[in-house]
């Protein structure tokens, strides 16, 4: 109403009109005041701790452990399959392929999740290839979250699941996943003692409540959650006719002695159940997003009809060079030489290795039991921030004190440790 009234109080009278320079000068300077305004949609979510961080990260002398990518060459057979795709004889693979999913891709990945799901899945019906994970979490989402749906969100979560929900109208809801009772001085924690309150997440659900978005292996805990776990969210999912997102796209980086159980597995929940993988994080091309969501056709619909109102389609030469990824990868499944088994064998061995740089440090870290990162309890260092500038968190100061305050003494700890690494 103010923009509304303003805007005619500097509308000028049919007799004193204005010259053409007045008129460019209001037109490119008051108007773009008050017109060019972004949508409400997006009102408070232009800040991302990934954008501040990631140029903290660059500066001299400083490793960027956070975001989410390796620091080794792909398989060399999808890489050279790509190039193949782009530059041999069959020159159409240059051009636009069926918009929801190239037909080999979705082919394979039919077979692949057939197999792990144990369900005959339709690769035209069934399967939406998205740009990335993230392109599957946002077509899940715009397409399933109306104005003023709930959507349950557990902590500690991948950044982008708020204001996602946000942007789609709806209505963000909370739980965090508890860690255990104290430990001993110098121990370190397991990602897997970190729990949901049961009755906790049960007052979650009401009649408002959409959907639940899981995450597992979690990102950024590394938490696998158990059967018996996923089968709590299940049974209220059920109970309340709530859709289930649940973010695979660490589904193959699980480490020893645990197992990865999709959720869409148990029964009466693959008819409310969204399932997202990633080519990025599975074969270590994250450059490449591309990524899909698989689910029964009734849901999939809806995120085929945001792709075709939105990218339309994602590049085909990548998903030329992933579908023969996946059936290579698919056929040596249970062997030993299958890169989904030897990724996950190779980034324990860095896990470990993490864990006793962050202890030497003066940290506690806690165990992830699949995925990229590793959480660390921080509180024995006990740093005094009050003189920090900015309201925000005291792990996120802390972050920010460190790459400013690098201590001798922790550096050639960790340069010992790294010299006596076998």
């Amino acid at each position: 109403m103010y923009r509304t009234c303003l805007l005619k109080c500097l509308k000028p009278a049919r007799n004193h009109l204005p010259s053409s320079s007045a008129c460019s000068t209001f037109s490119t300077s008051t108007m773009s005041l008050f017109k060019h305004k972004n949508a409400k949609r997006i009102e408070g979510l232009d800040k991302n701790v990934w954008v501040e961080f990631t140029k903290l990260a660059a500066e001299p002398g400083v490793v960027n452990l956070g975001q989410g990518f390796p620091d080794l060459p792909p398989p060399s057979y999808v890489r050279e399959a790509l190039a193949t795709a782009a530059a041999g004889d069959n020159f159409m693979l240059n051009q636009y392929t069926r918009g929801f999913g190239h037909p080999p891709l979705v082919k394979a990945l039919a077979d692949l999740y057939g197999h792990v799901c144990g369900r005959s899945i339709d690769p035209y019906k069934d399967i939406v290839v998205t740009v990335g994970g993230y392109g599957s979490l946002s077509h899940s989402i715009l397409g399933l979250v109306d104005e003023g749906d709930e959507v349950i969100i557990i902590q500690p979560f991948f950044d982008c699941y708020e204001p996602m929900v946000k942007m789609a109208g709806g209505v963000p809801v909370f739980i965090s996943l508890k860690p255990p009772q104290e430990r001993a001085v110098g121990d370190v924690g397991d990602s897997g003692d970190w729990v949901l309150d049961r009755d906790e997440l049960a007052s979650k659900f009401n009649c408002r409540t959409k959907a639940i978005i899981i995450n597992t292996p979690n990102n950024p805990l590394g938490k696998i959650f158990k059967k018996e776990e996923l089968q709590v969210m299940a049974d209220l999912c059920i109970q309340h006719d709530v859709l289930c997102i649940s973010d695979e796209v660490y589904e193959w980086l699980v480490f020893s002695g645990h197992k990865h159980v999709k959720i869409a597995t148990l029964p009466g929940m693959w008819e409310r159940t969204i399932t997202i993988g990633s080519a990025g994080k599975a074969f270590s091309v994250t450059g490449w997003k591309l990524g899909w969501s698989v689910g029964p056709e009734h849901l999939i619909k809806h995120l085929q009809t945001v792709q075709q109102n939105t990218v339309y389609t994602c590049c085909t030469a990548i998903q030329e060079a992933v579908a023969q990824g996946i059936r290579k990868e698919r056929s040596r499944l249970k062997e030993q030489d299958c890169y989904f088994t030897l990724l996950a064998h190779e980034l324990e061995a860095k896990r470990d290795r993490m864990a006793q740089l962050l202890l030497a440090a003066g940290m506690k870290p806690v165990i992830p039991e699949g995925g990229y990162f590793m959480i660390a309890d921080i509180s024995a260092k006990d740093v005094d921030l009050s003189k920090m500038e900015g309201d925000e968190p005291y792990d996120n100061k802390f972050v920010k004190w460190m790459i400013k305050n690098k201590q001798d003494s922790t550096l050639d700890s960790a340069e010992a440790i790294l010299k006596n690494w076998k």
